[in-house]
């Protein structure tokens, strides 16, 4: 038996890859490298270069390889982009993961996770956030991503497709052991590009609005560490396989920092005063959102050992050296 792991080379997929491999599982990486990175993934993975809405590479993997769990990370996921690209978000995140779960149906794959946002919320009145709080995104991206819920929903009804989807609140950091990280030049995570800032990558950092209802001003947002974030995704799986039953889980730590408080801790562990610059709002930005993850503890036994701000940014600021010294 094998895991299918879709974006297996981008930034959490890799890091689930480098899990699955610790753990001596066997896996095949489906990712078409957009924003992936074929150095990402473990050499013992099968890679795939390919889309995963291709129904007939999927279903061919799915039976070479004897795929018994599907971990489903690729998607677009720049919320202002959606807004400007609702279509072309639909199409990607939407109905190529229809494709998917259509090809996990037929061949009899039985496990499904889901990386799923806490997007799917949108503006909320609830500090923590719980999986039972409204559903109202503000964005296509997290309209899109809700959408994916509700076929694995419907389809986990009329067939036997069991599925855990993981809400993750704001995903940062790197491996400990330095193997992967951020990786795209462009991203948008706030502390990824105020790393590049720190190390001169940038000659500045836009602050989007300080006039949000928050402490600051600035949006409120609850970090969660990559390899904390693939341990949830490691007791989804063996919770699949043991028999668990359909399942949505918040991924997060339970409180929130503003984009003012996350700036100065990248200042203070880089030990550089960059230029930062408040600009304007973007579009699809809530003000807070903060997740209420105890589900997760109760029901998969996740229990989160790199809660530490500081040494997120560390390991941030780590991975973008090494990424800077492998390009040049």
């Amino acid at each position: 038996m094998s895991v299918l792991v879709t974006g297996g080379a981008g930034y959490i997929g890799g890091h689930m890859a480098l899990g699955l491999t610790d753990a001596g599982e066997k896996i095949v990486v489906v990712d078409n490298l957009s924003t992936g990175f074929a150095w990402a993934v473990p050499a013992t993975a099968t890679l795939a270069i390919g889309d995963f809405g291709d129904s007939e590479l999927v279903a061919r993997l799915i039976d070479e390889h004897e795929v018994d769990s599907i971990a489903h990370f690729a998607a677009k996921i720049v919320v202002p982009e959606s807004v400007a690209d609702p279509l072309g978000y639909y199409l990607n995140n939407t109905s190529k993961a229809r494709n998917l779960i259509e090809c996990a149906v037929k061949k009899g794959v039985r496990n499904f996770i889901f990386s799923s946002t806490a997007a799917v919320y949108g503006e909320t009145t609830s500090e923590p956030v719980a999986e039972t709080a409204a559903l109202n995104p503000v964005s296509p991206y997290g309209r899109s991503k809700l959408m994916v819920e509700w076929m694995l929903a419907d389809a986990g009804r009329a067939h036997d497709l069991r599925h855990v989807v993981l809400r993750y609140f704001n995903v940062a950091g790197a491996d400990p052991q330095g193997r992967l990280g951020q990786s795209t030049p462009n991203a948008t995570h706030l502390i990824k590009r105020a790393v590049q800032t720190a190390l001169g990558r940038h000659a500045d950092l836009n602050v989007f609005g300080q006039d949000y209802p928050t402490r600051d001003g600035t949006c409120l947002r609850d970090y969660i560490q990559v390899s904390d974030l693939i341990d949830a995704h490691m007791a989804a799986l063996a919770y699949l396989r043991g028999g668990g039953a359909s399942l949505i889980c918040n991924c997060g730590y339970g409180r929130g920092y503003s984009v003012k408080e996350v700036v100065e801790v990248v200042k203070r562990v880089s030990g550089v005063d960059f230029k930062v610059n408040i600009a304007g709002r973007r579009d699809g930005d809530p003000a807070a959102i903060v997740a209420q993850a105890d589900l997760i503890r109760r029901e998969l036994g996740w229990r989160p050992q790199r809660d530490n701000l500081d040494e997120i940014v560390r390991q941030a600021l780590d991975w973008e050296r090494r990424l800077h010294n492998r390009q040049n």
